[in-house]
């Protein structure tokens, strides 16, 4: 039987630890409590660009990048009290002038005033995550823009608003003869306290989104439709549109009022926009229970989708 001698299973250890340590693409390091590298493996002066003996003849802390190095003589203070280092980032400078980000996982021994520790670039990762944040302040910033710029129009335009009341205030109906004329006068005027109410509406929501919640209350079904159906008369009756409503179902629900009332206006203005040649649309709009599920049901003749 062929016995293997100690220094035959020696030379096969240090043989196959060569090899991880010289093949790694990771940074394999061997520090002295002295603050100097004892061995490094080839990953670790091809990242940095040294000189193996530029890198064993300076202290590791030259290496470190100026503003990591305060943190990074603290936390290698503890790993000499004896205290496993995992997951450390810091950066480094290469000898080009560049800036890496390294993640260590160091290990002491105390016995021998050493410290065996392995480093994972993670350059690439940080830059990543910086690209990130700077899109997401970026789109924080644009988000707080458009909301001062609807802030400021919905502001500019209350005022010719409030000009025109001002003006269906000022007209005596008395003196006008026409029924034509006198119900115009009607609709535009209540278009117009219309569109102020949405507008104040509109206001007091830019106001509230300073809160991350969406502002929700018990609505009538009923009330915000014929809101809606009030600012849009014209178009209903140049439309010749016949609207079919039945909420016997169910008549309020929980949700926010400005939400409700803007899908109500996109749904009855597509369906007259999107009639049928030839054809007045026919609309129905009702509150319907399934499965123990609140239900809006809208439906119309018109050319789109089912």
């Amino acid at each position: 039987m062929y016995k293997e001698t100690i220094h035959e299973a020696s030379s096969r250890t240090n043989y196959h630890f060569d090899n991880f340590f010289n093949i790694s693409a990771d940074l394999i390091c061997i520090a002295g409590f002295d603050g100097y590298f004892k061995r490094i493996n080839p990953a670790v002066s091809k990242l940095l660009g040294f000189t193996e003996e530029e890198l064993y003849s300076r202290p590791i802390s030259s290496f470190v990048y100026a503003p990591d190095l305060q943190i990074t003589i603290e936390t290698r203070e503890e790993v000499y009290k004896n205290n496993p280092l995992l997951n450390f980032e810091n950066r480094y400078v290469t000898k080009s002038g560049e800036i890496v980000w390294l993640s260590w996982t160091s290990m002491p021994v105390q016995s021998e005033k050493l410290v065996y520790a392995i480093a994972k670039n993670i350059t690439h990762k940080k830059k990543v995550e910086e690209e990130r944040n700077l899109l997401l302040t970026n789109l924080t910033q644009i988000n707080k823009e458009l909301t001062l710029l609807s802030h400021k129009t919905s502001h500019d335009l209350k005022s010719p608003i409030n000009n025109m009341l001002s003006v269906f205030n000022l007209i005596d109906v008395s003196k006008i003869n026409d029924p034509e004329t006198l119900e115009l006068i009607h609709i535009l005027k209540q278009t117009s306290e219309n569109l102020k109410q949405t507008l104040n509406e509109s206001i007091d929501d830019l106001v509230d989104k300073t809160n991350i919640n969406t502002a929700i209350e018990e609505i009538n079904l009923k009330e915000s439709l014929t809101e809606v159906l009030e600012s849009i008369s014209s178009l209903v009756n140049d439309s010749k549109a016949a609207i079919h409503i039945d909420f016997s179902e169910f008549e309020n629900v929980i949700f926010n009022k400005a939400y409700i009332k803007s899908i109500f206006l996109n749904l009855i203005t597509n369906s007259i926009k999107y009639a049928k040649p030839n054809q007045s649309p026919v609309i129905t709009i009702n509150s319907r229970k399934n499965n123990g599920v609140n239900q809006l049901i809208f439906a119309d003749n018109g050319v789109g989708f089912d």
